[in-house]
């Protein structure tokens, strides 16, 4: 009869611990998110590494320490049964490509469930616009993802730097810091731009649009 128990306890404990390690290994639950950026001290405070910027933040926030590791610097945060993999690759902005695609066949994360963030010219300072899919729009870094993962169906969180520049000076506008005036703005927008990443993996994409699009 005590052995009987025993099975059944046991049993019981195994059907737990299966159901455990599917929900560990869910991928449904596991979230790619892409900073895009050029590494270097010199390009840290450009407009063109809002996207690292972001993940910084957030790092910081959540006191997360990313790592040095393939084609990127890497790190985890985990989030009410989700898990996000935050990259910041060390490809530089134009080869992107390559370091995402290889963190989500490492990491076993569906399509999906990538999300990259970027700058964007055409939208005004620090607005948001989250999209499933869409043309690289001129920018180099989303121009080789597409070529890379060879679609434009993935999803881009893109942060408005504006387009503030005189004619001829866009380069020297996007690998430009930040006025004053856009620095001391920062912090709130990178706050909201936290905000977006956890809805994203936790509402879903087409929530996270609606909540947040054009804010």
């Amino acid at each position: 009869m005590f052995s009987f128990f025993r099975k059944l306890f046991e049993s019981k404990n195994t059907n737990k611990s299966k159901d455990f390690d599917r929900q560990e290994h869910d991928p449904m639950k596991k979230f790619l998110i892409v900073g895009l950026g050029n590494i270097g001290h010199k390009y840290e405070k450009t407009r063109h590494n809002i996207g690292f910027r972001v993940l910084d933040f957030l790092a910081e926030k959540e006191d997360l320490t990313f790592e040095s590791n393939k084609l990127g610097d890497v790190t985890t945060y985990k989030l009410k049964g989700r898990t996000f993999v935050l990259l910041k690759p060390s490809t530089f902005m134009n080869l992107s490509g390559k370091a995402v695609r290889y963190w989500l066949e490492k990491e076993k994360i569906p399509l999906e469930n990538l999300l990259v963030v970027t700058d964007d010219l055409n939208l005004p300072f620090g607005t948001f616009r989250l999209k499933i899919k869409g043309s690289d729009g001129g920018h180099n870094g989303l121009k080789d993802i597409q070529h890379i993962l060879n679609t434009t169906k993935y999803n881009r969180f893109r942060f408005g730097i504006s387009d503030t520049f005189s004619q001829g000076k866009q380069i020297d506008y996007v690998l430009g810091n930040w006025i004053t005036e856009e620095e001391k703005l920062l912090p709130e927008r990178l706050e909201k731009a936290v905000e977006v990443i956890k809805s994203f993996g936790l509402a879903g994409v087409t929530n996270t649009m609606n909540s947040f699009n054009g804010k």
